[in-house]
């Protein structure tokens, strides 16, 4: 009578489960970085469009690990906090926030959830 080797074989399931779990990962994280980066140069406030063209994304892929980041270029990110978050007025006051990283950061997370779960 032939053996079975049930640790054997949850093993290898839960091995291909993880391949097709980081596969699925790194085509959700490398796609929604892509849109993100597309919504975030559509959604920043113009005067000259510097600001809003200085938006890109970066996706590092390591071995079962996937890391993407949206950033602003040179002369971006010096802007994106006082744009987001309103600063003091050189004669006193402050400027009204112009909110639009955030709303593009609350969609990526969830939108890289959704398509996991769809992939998956």
């Amino acid at each position: 009578m032939a053996e079975f080797d049930i640790e054997k074989a949850v093993s290898d399931i839960l091995a291909e489960y993880s391949v097709d779990v980081s596969k699925a990962a790194e085509t959700a994280i490398t796609a929604v970085a892509k849109e993100a980066t597309k919504k975030l140069k559509q959604s920043a406030p113009r005067r000259t469009g510097k600001y809003a063209k200085g938006w890109a994304n970066k996706v590092d892929k390591g071995f079962m690990t996937v890391e993407a980041v949206v950033y602003g270029k040179t002369g971006t990110y010096q802007l994106a906090h006082l744009l987001e978050h309103g600063h003091a007025k050189r004669g006193g006051g402050r400027t009204a926030p112009v909110v639009h990283i955030a709303p593009v950061e609350d969609w990526a997370v969830s939108e890289v959830q959704k398509r996991i779960k769809e992939q998956l």
